[in-house]
């Protein structure tokens, strides 16, 4: 393994500012699969390497239960109902368990149950932009949190200000998700948030048994399997309701930091409507929320040259996947007409993201009533420095003054 100080960081300052030209200057030194000392595992930086360890689930396992079960020993026992909760999150399940969390609620997220949303999700987006305060206005707390948080909090029957108590409980439980060394987080804040999620859907659940709503959680209900336990099935809730917004409200306050920070790419916007859906992919392969997704070792093999052995960590770099010149032409470029633009932003095969079709309608009424809304959209203050980890990465607040 290579230790020197070249070697690749996925968090470094330059992999998060110009990943482009980081990663092809990465890849050219050392190959498509190299050791990292800083995040203590390989990294695999190409796109057809990232498709095909995305796709591999006998070699490279997506399982995250033991990690957290580690974790769980450097904290308290009340830790555990975090772990516990956790188990019940598909994309951290290998198949059959995967398979079983994943297929009764499969069908509400087909493109034509995600279409037929439409009306609903405009109808929030003019309520959130009917809200906004005078003056300066901060999007990520006025627009992108709240538009994707009622979004799915409809779709599973919760409304009002528990709406707003979610959001709070996924932020602390997301510390958990999101940290390279989940042992180390303070606890308090995930196990409160746990214990909420876990005491509110077995509520809920016990109200769909009785009396079933014919929303997303009746289909959990009713096509659930036997062998998945209770917390399972509020982990399966919990992660529907956090996947549900937690991705769409990062993608909406990075591709809003871009266009305020890009006035040219908002008249661009402005001036070609029909281009909406290609521009919300590019702005998922370039500014998208996910910038690795971390798997296991399960089998000892070789992957792109080198020995991997049982146990090891690997991370499939979505964000030096998603700037492969290989794949994508002048990938350093932001190309609102790219078309072809197979990125990697909602993973790939197996775990490719559930909620994917809806997140792209959001994303897409969303920022197209903002532009429509509004000629000017213009920074209030200067922009909050980018906060990115080697597996995310985000933009908040975002002031702004707006202009009719």
């Amino acid at each position: 393994m290579n230790t020197n100080s070249d070697q690749v960081d996925l968090a470094c300052e330059e992999a998060i500012r110009n990943p482009a030209e980081y990663f092809a200057r990465v890849r050219e030194r050392g190959g498509d699969v190299q050791w990292s000392d800083a995040q203590r595992g390989w990294i695999v930086l190409s796109h057809a390497g990232c498709e095909s360890a995305f796709r591999e689930a006998e070699t490279l396992s997506a399982d995250r239960t033991g990690p957290f079960a580690r974790a769980a020993a450097r904290h308290s026992a009340a830790f555990s109902v975090v772990v516990e909760l956790l188990a019940g999150w598909m994309n951290f399940r290998d198949p059959p368990v995967h398979t079983r969390l994943r297929e009764p609620v499969r069908a509400s997220f087909t493109p034509r149950a995600v279409s037929s949303l439409e009306g609903d999700i405009g109808t929030i987006v003019d309520g959130a932009i009917g809200a906004f305060p005078d003056g300066v206005v901060d999007l990520h707390s006025a627009f992108c949190r709240p538009i994707p948080a009622s979004v799915i909090a409809a779709l599973l029957g919760v409304t009002g200000l528990e709406a707003e108590k979610f959001c709070a409980w996924s932020d602390d439980i997301g510390t958990m998700v999101f940290s390279a060394e989940p042992g180390a987080i303070v606890e308090g804040p995930a196990i409160a948030a746990a214990t909420g999620f876990s005491e509110y859907f077995s509520g809920l659940l016990a109200r769909e048994r009785a009396n079933p709503t014919g929303s997303i959680l009746t289909a959990l209900v009713q096509h659930a399997s036997d062998d998945l336990s209770e917390m399972e099935l509020v982990g399966a809730c919990t992660l529907l309701l956090f996947g549900g917004h937690e991705t769409t409200t990062t993608l909406l306050g990075n591709a809003l930091a871009m266009m305020i920070e890009r006035p040219g790419l908002q008249e661009w916007l402005r001036a070609h409507p029909e281009s909406d859906g290609t521009a919300i992919d590019e702005f998922m392969r370039t500014v998208g929320p996910a910038r690795a997704m971390p798997r296991k070792v399960a089998k000892e093999h070789v992957r792109g040259g080198v020995e991997m052995k049982p146990g090891q960590t690997v991370y499939a770099a979505i964000v030096s996947a998603n700037h492969d010149p290989a794949v994508f032409r002048d990938p350093g470029s932001f190309d609102p007409a790219r078309d072809p633009n197979p990125h990697l932003g909602f993973g790939w095969g197996l775990h490719y993201c559930l909620g994917a079709n809806l997140a792209r309608l959001e994303a897409r009424i969303a920022l197209r009533s903002l532009l429509d809304t509004y000629r000017v959209i213009e920074a209030a203050a200067p922009l909050a420095e980018v906060k990115a980890s080697a597996m995310g990465f985000g933009r908040r607040p975002l002031p702004v003054r707006l202009v009719r």
